[in-house]
């Protein structure tokens, strides 16, 4: 009886007859000259830099192949998602030609993931020429390289997607091979290497410190061996020349997004089913987005329309066909509930094979397309489906970008849809994919749009709430209107246990700028002090960190407030980093023009009547492409929601008098109350007597001291504030009965 299967997670790659048919581009020749030169040296840390569509992985894997597996060295290649790992092993095996490896008869193989058609660290053999491995799976169990590594004087370490390589797992990955190899030689692949912040560009100078300037080798904080820009190679016409069209349905979601579900797409790209449903069946966006191409089809050509679920595709399709243009649709395995049919692998192949020989001239599909499959005649791609992802966008992107010399075109055209009552997300545009290049570089213009519409963001819930009559805003609305504009933002990424890139934005504002600034000054003490070195943290202990952040930097009266949710993933982001993320200003946002308050004011004053009003609230909504009101606020709604408001508040003072009470409640005195609970009701008082424990506890040195063990702390981020005598038995919170704790003798005194 047969006791195993094949699995394709490990295995013996055995040279090809002849030589590889695929033609070098100059670019690549140029890098794998460099890497020559480089290569000359017992060890180096080196990056390789080429733009999305340049071919890293296959510049790389060549390479290797002459240079590491033909001469018997091995290398250890680490990427954090699946699809990378997959797409490595396959271009290692796809391009091992006899000419590559005229000195062996075969290498072995061995992929290591968490996932299940992967295989585990457990099973790395010594034998292994080629490790392609996951960074969570190796941090996890570096030890399981010992053997592997034992006696090795020579070893090539590939880091996949090169400028996440400042995380911490990373980072250790690094350094443990480096302790355990004489020469180690590090090239980082990337198309981006100073992305991240500026805190993280120091991290990564100090991990690539080597690269060839000139054709010499040469010791600096740039560490490329090679680099060249997304122009350079459109200007080569590898790439085509891409050109963003953008059109607007007129159709408005705004009504089917609630908070959650702006978190949910905001930090996990998941279209809500109710959401994605109404888009889906609406009959009018289907056919704007089809008769768009029927009026550009010679312009257009053969194009890929991103859908947003399996239905949208079968739907776009149909209705492509009822316009006269030919096309089909490929999606993943699914039965038609009412024929039984299947729609099957060879399906698909046989749609495919239509799109390349030109039978088909628009190709539908939900993301299988993003990678993998060579369609090089595209010439436009449909983005009907929005995006919070910069991967998702740019693999999207990247089908109609190979350009004339690969046999492609010399135009690509990538055309968004975009929808009312959903810019308040900030969604993946095309442009973003090409911003982070300096010839693509958006004007300032651009960049202030960008920060507004994050500000927009921020203002989802504050709007929600005002709109919501049973919502109790009295305490936000305090607050004149221009202080509950941001004044900036830490904008970062960092990736999840999973792989998943997240994005998140942190908007600061008059009232928590200083207690941000305190925070990011004393994370590393905070993070010292709860012994936390490890990427990722448990969901209890980073709630346990945030509270403690609270209870030392956000105290007192906030307005607007702080969100925990903004800590816990700082604190996430630092754990993977060791570096606080950057903060971005918002100082050249005028606020004069989105100060409803003034507006109000004015139209009071002018004694406007209603027809008037109308016209010059319109004028305003309208006035310029570049109007601010509209990218701050989004929707007129939200607009003229505030404003009301405001012009009542002149002119109808008495509607936002308190009702008079008629009821004379019981009283509970603050000092039979916790300090959390006092802090909810009045958060200056809680921070008065924060303060004043502290106040006791100050040495004549300027520390403070721990009641318990007498330990000296210059930082209040390690100490607690505790009752002498606890409340469950009798205890007040009030002045003489607090005192302050180190966290381990405040755990110790719970203990007991």
């Amino acid at each position: 009886m047969k006791t195993y299967v094949e699995t394709k997670s490990n295995g013996i790659v055995s040279p090809k007859k002849g030589s590889n048919k695929r033609a070098l581009y100059e670019h690549q020749k140029k890098a794998m000259a460099n890497l020559d030169i480089i290569n000359r040296n017992s060890s180096y840390s080196t990056l390789v830099v080429l733009p999305t569509g340049g071919g890293k992985t296959y510049t790389a894997a060549v390479w290797l192949l002459r240079n590491a597996i033909d001469r018997k060295k091995k290398i250890l290649w680490i990427a954090h998602r699946q699809t990378l790992l997959d797409q490595a092993a396959e271009t290692f095996q796809n391009y091992a030609y006899s000419d590559v490896i005229p000195s062996i008869s075969s290498f072995r193989y061995r992929i290591i993931s968490g996932a299940t058609e992967h295989d585990r660290t457990i099973d790395i053999n010594k034998k292994d020429d080629l490790l392609i491995i996951s960074k969570d799976s190796i941090g996890r169990n570096l030890g399981a390289l010992d053997a592997w590594l034992n006696g090795e004087d020579e070893v090539y370490l590939i880091v996949d997607e090169a400028h996440h390589s400042t995380a911490k797992t990373y980072r250790k990955v690094i350094d443990y091979v480096k302790g355990k190899v004489a020469n180690v030689k590090l090239i980082g692949l990337t198309a981006t290497p100073f992305r991240t912040a500026e805190s993280e560009q120091g991290l990564l100078a100090k991990i690539y410190t080597d690269g060839i300037e000139n054709g010499m080798f040469v010791h600096n904080d740039k560490g490329i061996t090679y680099q060249i820009s997304l122009k350079e190679l459109i200007n080569r016409q590898i790439l085509s020349q891409p050109i963003i069209e953008s059109y607007h349905t007129g159709e408005d979601y705004g009504q089917f997004l609630g908070a959650k579900d702006l978190e949910t797409i905001q930090h996990f790209d998941i279209i809500p089913d109710d959401l994605a449903e109404e888009m889906v069946n609406n009959a009018a966006r289907n056919k704007f987005i089809v008769e768009k191409y029927v009026e550009n089809k010679e312009k257009y050509g053969q194009t890929i329309v991103f859908a947003l679920n399996v239905n949208h595709a079968i739907a776009l399709s149909a209705l492509f066909n009822h316009y006269g243009i030919k096309a089909g649709y490929v999606v993943s395995s699914v039965k038609d509930m009412v024929t039984g049919a299947v729609i099957s692998r060879e399906d698909n192949a046989a749609v495919y094979e239509g799109y390349k020989n030109g039978e088909i001239q628009v190709l539908v599909n939900v993301n299988i397309l993003t990678e993998g499959v060579d369609l090089p005649k595209t010439q436009t791609v449909f983005l009907t489906r929005p995006t919070v992802s910069k991967i998702l966008m740019t693999q999207m992107i990247g089908r109609a970008l190979r350009g004339e010399k690969a046999g492609g075109t010399k135009n690509a055209y990538i055309v968004s849809f975009l929808d009312n009552g959903l810019d308040k997300i900030a969604w993946s545009n095309p442009e973003t994919i090409f911003e982070d290049n300096n010839d693509f570089a958006n004007t300032k213009t651009e960049y202030e749009k960008r920060d507004i519409r994050l500000i927009a963001i921020s203002k989802i819930e504050e709007f929600a709430k005002m709109l919501n009559d049973s919502a109790d805003t009295k305490e936000l609305e305090k607050a004149p209107f221009t202080q509950r504009i941001p004044i900036g933002m830490y904008a970062f990424t960092y990736l999840e246990e999973n792989g998943l890139d997240i994005s998140y934005q942190v908007m600061v504002y008059d009232s928590t700028r200083s207690a941000y600034e305190q925070l990011m000054e004393n994370l590393p003490v905070l993070f010292k002090e709860y012994g936390e070195d490890k990427e990722y943290i448990s969901t209890e202990k980073l709630s346990e960190m945030a509270g403690q952040c609270r209870d030392t930097f956000f105290l007192g009266e906030m307005i607007p407030p702080y969100d925990e949710k903004d800590i816990i993933n700082i604190l996430k982001y630092y754990a993977q980093y060791d570096s606080a993320p950057t903060f971005y200003t918002f100082d050249d946002l005028d606020k004069s023009k989105i100060d409803v308050c003034a507006i109000a004011g004015y139209i009071v004053k002018q004694k406007m009547d209603p027809v008037t009003q109308s016209a010059y609230i319109q004028q305003l909504w309208n006035d310029g492409d570049d109007n601010v009101l509209r990218l701050f606020f989004g929707r007129q709604k939200y607009f003229y929601n505030q404003l009301n408001r405001e012009i009542l508040r002149i002119t109808s003072p008495f509607l936002f008098e308190d009702d008079e009470d008629n009821v004379v409640y019981g009283k509970r005195q603050f000092e039979d109350m916790t300090l959390y609970e006092i802090g909810r009701i009045d958060p200056n008082y809680e921070k008065t007597l924060r303060d004043t424990a502290f106040d006791k506890a100050k040495t004549s040195d300027g520390q403070y001291a721990c009641a318990h063990c007498g330990r000296k702390y210059t930082n209040r981020i390690m100490l607690q504030v505790d009752h002498i005598t606890p409340m469950n038995k009798g205890g007040k919170t009030k002045p003489e009965n607090l005192q302050i704790l180190c966290r381990s003798c405040n755990a110790e005194k719970r203990d007991k």
